[in-house]
């Protein structure tokens, strides 16, 4: 009898990560304009507030908006796309000028001779893009001492310290203003919360997923009537213009100038390092030392890239990972899509101008919720990371009292030297540093190699990093 004859075997394609994944259109578009909304406020602070600083017109200071949306597009299409092993870690990344170095940006624009102001930030933003470039991949090899003990700590640290910011925004934003605080703004963040909040109880699938976007446009809309949607920005920008090679005057270097923002970006690594180690855990794919190494290496060409069209040091968007723990939307494909949003809005001032449209107290509301998911990833970190040992509580016990010190007490280092203000006062860097210490402290040094106990932390179930 003849053999019947089989078919041949075909094994499965993989499934596709979900970093990897490519949506639809139709789910793509909406996800990318909710990291847009999520992170326009922050992305337009540094200009705004150092050119208001150094003097800049209406017209100087939209400049500086464009160029920052500009080099934030390229930094963060870079992030996710990556070229080849040399830079951009492929995850859901948003990279962006950060507000950590406005405040040693207004010290040296203080210290410096009118019209030499900026081009003295800018020199020494450069050298600190050139800093970052050659300490980014030593960052990556220190992986080992970031088990989920500490990295738990630091990203719980993250929604709690930037806590502040969204309830800023709740109360007006602009803490000069007559009706900073009042109920119809407290109002309006509490409706757009609300609004979120309902969508993700009532609705299920894709609407969910996009929850804050359909609050942010609930509470501008609510806010219009009222007169809280301001229109004047759409009015003065221009439609296009291109952020023009140093614009303000070439670049002047200047010692004092160059390791305060050296310091700056030693802390935007430690917050960069975190949000990509964050993003590990969210996105059940390991944080390796290759990927901080790629990571950062984009940050520091962003930050040496940045100045040469007017814009400022670059790090991580913590308020783009809460849009990624939150709405479990984890493909890198969608904030490509935003960086290329960016990009076009760079290009076209007007189009950024609709962006802003969206009053201050309703990104608040939203801030809320994007900044509290973050905690909460850190805080299911640490829950898988061997909290029954009392070396591991009194760690995080410390180190989050360390990060907390900045918020609880804002003057508790003012008589130390500034550059261990410009460190510890930040509670992220702050209680990394810790973390990392006691974690070295508790079971590296004076042992043999690494100690179970260490290990085990290290490798629990859902851990997104890796023992090299």
């Amino acid at each position: 009898m003849a053999q019947q004859e089989q078919a041949p075997h075909h094994p499965a394609p993989p499934a596709v990560h979900p970093v990897d994944e490519k949506p639809a259109v139709r789910r793509l578009v909406p996800a990318a304009l909710q990291h847009i909304a999520a992170m326009y406020a922050g992305v337009v602070t540094p200009p705004l507030i150092v050119g208001q600083a150094v003097g800049l017109d209406t017209a100087g200071r939209t400049r500086l908006i464009a160029a920052s949306l500009l080099i934030a597009g390229l930094a963060t299409l870079l992030q996710t796309l990556g070229v080849r092993s040399f830079a951009g870690n492929r995850l859901p990344f948003v990279n962006a000028a950060s507000s950590a170095g406005i405040t040693p940006m207004l010290a040296i624009a203080e210290t410096t001779a009118k019209g030499h102001q900026l081009p003295a930030i800018y020199g020494a933003v450069m050298c600190a893009g050139v800093f970052c470039l050659a300490v980014g991949p030593f960052f990556g090899k220190l992986l080992r001492f970031f088990p989920p003990l500490v990295t738990g700590v630091v990203i719980t640290l993250i929604g709690v310290t930037l806590m502040p910011v969204p309830v800023g925004w709740a109360q007006g934003g602009d803490k000069t203003a007559a009706d900073f605080g009042s109920m119809k703004n407290l109002a309006l963040a509490g409706f757009t919360l609300l609004v979120v909040l309902l969508v993700q109880r009532f609705t299920k699938g894709f609407v969910k997923q996009i929850a804050l976007l359909i609050g942010l446009v609930a509470g501008t809309l609510a806010a219009i009537p009222f007169g809280m949607a301001g229109f004047d920005g759409l009015r003065s920008a221009p439609v296009a213009a291109l952020p023009t090679p140093f614009a303000f005057g070439p670049p002047e270097f200047q010692p004092a100038a160059i390791l305060s923002l050296c310091i700056v970006m030693l802390v935007l690594m430690t917050e960069s390092s975190a949000g990509m180690l964050a993003l590990g855990e969210i996105c059940d794919r390991k944080t390796t030392s290759t990927t901080l190494t790629r990571g950062l290496r984009t940050d520091g060409i962003a930050t040496l890239l940045g100045p040469v069209f007017g814009s400022f040091p670059t790090s991580a968007f913590a308020q783009n990972v809460g849009v990624v723990s939150l709405t479990r939307v984890r493909s890198r494909y969608v904030v490509a899509l935003a960086g290329a949003v960016l990009l076009v809005l760079g290009a076209f001032p007007v189009l950024g101008a609709v962006v802003s449209l969206v009053p201050m107290p309703v990104l608040g509301g939203a801030g809320i919720v994007l900044f509290g998911s973050i905690a909460v990833s850190g805080i299911r970190t640490l829950s898988e990371a061997g909290l029954d040992d009392s070396s591991n509580i009194i760690l995080v016990a410390v180190s989050l009292g360390a990060g907390i010190i900045p918020l609880a007490a804002p003057t508790f280092y003012a008589g130390f030297p500034a550059w261990a203000q410009t460190v510890l006062g930040s509670g992220i860097s702050a209680g990394a540093l810790v973390a990392v210490s006691l974690n070295l402290f508790f079971h590296h040094l004076g042992t043999r190699g690494t100690p179970r106990a260490a290990v085990l932390s290290a490798a629990s179930p859902g851990s997104g990093t890796q023992i090299p």
